[in-house]
């Protein structure tokens, strides 16, 4: 049996097994599917984990079940390129004849003092459980902070409101403006739509250090009662313990077909790899169906026919009744992009699911 391992159960995981497994998969190979817990966390959705509005059973998806499928449940400690072997936390390493390596992101802190002890994360499902924890213990009248203005902290500061009105509720961000990715007509709405619901905005904030219940712009001290890091994401020290090239963003170069050029038996996928799409669910699960295609195809015995990828789009939250988006070079905003969103997270968990 050749062994096809692969490593992280999130959208580009389970793209990837749904890929090899809905076409005719040789009898002779064993899918491994290696991810720290026995399910796939909706990760698009933390934030909603993180602020209590939805529930920690309402963001999981099941891994799939097939006659060739094992799965294996534990911590990805290393790999191990030249013997194709995969180290493990407390169990022993797994062999590989093929691996795709899908394991995401973790938080990026840009070598900033304290921010990584005294800063709450929404990166991992255990993290977020934690960072629910601690935003929903503060008192009446407390003051959250939340680094980065991008998505994820423009998608969490609006949740958080809608889950505690009580609180203050302030977004740092280094930029001029909330959402600088998205078209300026955009950042003006999600704006406004923060100042009719209480939620304050400081744009040109340089992070300097981060103490316990303090966060510094330069010299200036901004109190705090909780601290959610917002403000950037990289490879997970995994694949960034790795000796192959990487590009700028620490993910991995590969070839026109996602193998380590060195390495063509490893497949690199998602948040991990040098693709020239912003890190997302949706490009890595895109990445995957088009490596599973390849992988089929060299089965075979034929050249692989590569297709262009191409993203549907950007939509963000705003609470349960706003939303906001990018489709193609169109803007979208109000209560049309919410519904899409949520349409998008029921097809997700029906695809997935």
């Amino acid at each position: 049996m050749r062994k096809f391992v692969i490593l992280g159960g999130g959208y580009g995981g389970l793209a990837m097994i749904q890929g090899l497994t809905n076409s005719h998969l040789p009898p002779d190979i064993e899918l491994v599917l290696v991810d720290r817990m026995p399910f796939q966390g909706i990760k698009t959705e933390y934030y909603a984990l993180a602020a209590g509005t939805a529930s920690d059973f309402d963001l999981r998806i099941q891994f799939p079940n097939h006659g060739q499928l094992t799965k294996r449940y534990g911590e990805v400690t290393s790999i191990d390129l030249e013997n194709k072997l995969v180290h493990m936390d407390q169990d022993e390493p797994i062999e590989y004849d093929y691996l795709v390596i899908a394991l995401g992101c973790t938080d990026r802190y840009h070598g900033i003092p304290g921010a990584e002890q005294y800063t709450n994360s929404i990166q991992t499902f255990s993290s977020t459980r934690q960072t629910y924890q601690r935003l929903n213990d503060i008192k009446p009248y407390g003051r959250i902070h939340i680094i980065g203005g991008g998505l994820s902290g423009v998608e969490t500061a609006a949740e958080v409101r809608e889950s505690r009105p009580d609180l203050n509720i302030t977004i740092l961000d280094r930029g001029s403006r909330v959402l600088s990715a998205f078209p300026s007509t955009v950042s003006a709405y999600v704006e406004q739509w923060f100042r009719d619901h209480d939620v304050l905005t400081r744009s040109h904030i340089s992070v300097s250090r981060v103490e316990e219940g303090t966060v510094y712009n330069g010299d200036e001290a901004i109190y705090t009662d909780a601290t959610v890091w917002t403000g950037g994401i990289q490879p997970v020290k995994v694949v960034q313990d790795l000796n192959v090239p990487k590009d700028p963003g620490g993910r991995v170069v590969i070839n026109e077909y996602s193998q380590i050029p060195d390495y063509p038996e490893v497949y690199v996928i998602g948040d991990c790899a040098s693709i020239p799409f912003a890190p997302s669910a949706q490009a890595a699960g895109a990445q995957a169906e088009q490596v599973a295609e390849v992988i089929h195809a060299l089965w075979r015995g034929e050249t692989p026919k590569l297709h262009k990828i191409r993203l549907k789009g950007t939509l963000g939250s705003l609470g349960s009744k706003a939303g906001f988006g990018l489709m193609g070079k169109t803007s979208v905003k109000g209560r049309v992009p919410r519904l899409l969103k949520s349409g998008v997270l029921w097809l997700s968990r029906r695809h997935f699911g």
